[in-house]
Order: C-alpha cells, then structure tokens, then sequence
C-alpha cells in the first residue's frame, strides 16, 4: 500500500497580488522541472498543509500550493472579523487559480483536489479544460442544498449525537431551524465572547467527524481560536451563498469534463461528504476511473484514501 512521500520543503515561496486587496500565499515544491500540478486544499478556508506536499513524487512533479483568499498565510485573514468575504467566491478563486498558472508559466496542468476542493477542481476544470492534463478529485463535495443540510442541519447528526450536542449548543432551541444562518449571525458578531464559542463549535464539529476513527490532533487543530474563526468564518460564508453555483451546476455540466483523464476517489463512510454526490459526479462523468475505498471516511490521511491517490498521481506521472 502506497504511502505518502518523505517531507520536503518548498523551494521557492511568495505572495501574489490578485486584485481586491487580496494577496495569496504560494509555494513551489519537488522537482523545478517536473510535471506541473496544483493541489486544491479543502474547507473552504482550511489552508494548505505540508502534508499535502508528500502527495506527489517530489522527483516527477512541479507542485504549486496556495492558500485560497482570507486563510492560511494569503491576506487579509478572515480570522479578523472586520475582513470583508464578499470577494471570495468559487469564480475569484477560479481566477487565482488561472492566475497562479500564469504566474508559474505553464500552458496547462493537473490539478489536484478533494473535499471543497474537489468543488473548486471541478469548477476550474470546467471553465478552463484546455488547461488541465488530469483531474483528481477526492471526498466529492458539490454544495449541493441536500449535501450541506446532511452535514450541518440533519443526517450526520444522526450518526454522532453526542458530538452534535457540542455543536448546537451556541444556539438557542428556537434558532436550531437554519443552523447555517443561526451560525452566521454569531460568527459576524464583533463581540469576541459570541464569536469564538460558535466558531470553535462549528470548525470542531467538522474536525471530530471527517475519518472512520477519531483523530484527537486533528480536533485539537479544529480548536485552535484564528483556525476556527476563519474556517468557521469562509465555510458559512459559501454555504449562506450556495457556494455562488446554480443548482447542481458542478454536476451538470460535468460533460465538460470528458476529454480529461480523471479519477475520483471517495471513502465509503464518509460522513462529511457522503458517496452519494460521488456516485452521481460518476455517472455524469463516467470517462472517469472511479475508485470506493470500503474502509474509509473522509480524510486525506486514511490509509486506503492516500494509496488511491498516490497510485493515481504516481500513474499520472509518467503522461
């Protein structure tokens, strides 16, 4: 079984100016010749990790990483509350993407991305599939109104009780109707005393719940106060806004997608985004190879995930 690669630094690492007074965080890893690739990190408003690094061949691969608007190391950080989120949306970020691969000089790439950044993946590779040499998406999130109430208002709830106690608890009974909106309310607030507690609620849910077994590290990281304030902050900030996509758009004009070579990996149990949207993103694309990992949920670091993954990209490779 696949494993990932050793840890590597970047070698090269800056800030590019994307207009709206954002300025993202990038970095260059592996092999300054190699096949180019861009890897897509999750939330929205997550960050990129040096994890994700250890995905690709660091000998075969070119690896672009960036920080998506208002989290990880891009500026400003919607840790601040008065950062306004207005200009973060699926299609800016569609245009960082576009303007990283010029900045880096390439005609065309893969792209990498899973849980929302399998949504932004596919959102990129369907606006600029001249632009991507193959695709692989993992943890298939579309924000989908079925998919973000499984998670957030009713479903997973079902399966952790006594986690959604902790998650409810910063709203009043006679708010828990739209949770989603409850929680927008709390996370504007300028009072640090509202906006802490049900940040930290909502980002720990998510943290308690994405692999088969707990993962205590990963909830603690969950935890941490700007963490939790900006994922909090950017995540409710695209589901209030239905990720700016029409109804079941990714998954529609998933035809755009079938000259592309793809590979979808999706974890049978998991719970954050359920193999449900995977399934259906499978049969509107099936040119692409579709991989169930049966002992899995929704983590990059589960082990069945990771050699999915790593066999596709090790395969990829070489194309």
């Amino acid at each position: 079984m696949r494993a990932l690669y050793p840890s590597i630094d970047p070698y090269d690492h800056g800030t590019l100016d994307v207009g709206d007074g954002h300025q993202i965080y990038w970095e260059l890893c592996g092999n300054p010749d190699g096949k180019p690739v861009v890897f897509l990190h999750g939330g929205p408003g997550a960050g990129c990790a040096p994890i994700h690094r250890r995905l690709f061949d660091p000998e075969r691969y070119r690896i672009l990483l960036f920080d998506q608007r208002n989290c990880g190391r891009s500026t400003p950080s919607a840790a601040r509350v008065d950062t306004d989120l207005a200009t973060n949306t699926t299609w800016t970020l569609v245009d960082d993407i576009e303007a990283l691969r010029r900045m880096v000089g390439v005609e065309h790439w893969q792209v990498f991305g899973g849980s929302w950044g399998s949504a932004l993946a596919l959102a990129y590779a369907q606006t600029h599939p001249e632009r991507v040499t193959e695709l692989v998406v993992r943890g298939i999130f579309t924000l989908r109104d079925q998919e973000v109430r499984w998670f957030y208002q009713w479903g997973a709830s079902e399966l952790f009780p006594d986690l959604w106690e902790d998650y409810v608890a910063p709203i009043p009974e006679e708010e828990r109707g739209d949770l989603v909106a409850a929680y927008a309310k709390r996370l504007a607030s300028a009072d640090p005393r509202v906006r802490i507690p049900a940040a930290r609620a909502w980002s720990v849910w998510e943290g308690s719940t994405i692999s088969l077994l707990p993962n205590p590290d990963v909830r603690s990281a969950h935890a941490e106060d700007d963490f939790a304030v900006t994922f909090a902050r950017i995540e409710n900030h695209y589901f209030t806004n239905r990720g700016f996509l029409r109804p079941n758009q990714l998954l529609e004009d998933a035809h755009r997608l079938r000259s592309i070579p793809g590979v979808i990996v999706q974890g049978r149990y998991d719970v954050c985004t359920p193999m449900a949207t995977a399934y259906a993103l499978h049969k509107a694309w099936p040119e692409a190879e579709f991989r169930v990992i049966d002992d899995a949920g929704h983590a990059v670091g589960e082990p069945g995930i990771l050699d999915a993954l790593i066999e596709a990209t090790d395969r990829f490779a070489d194309q």
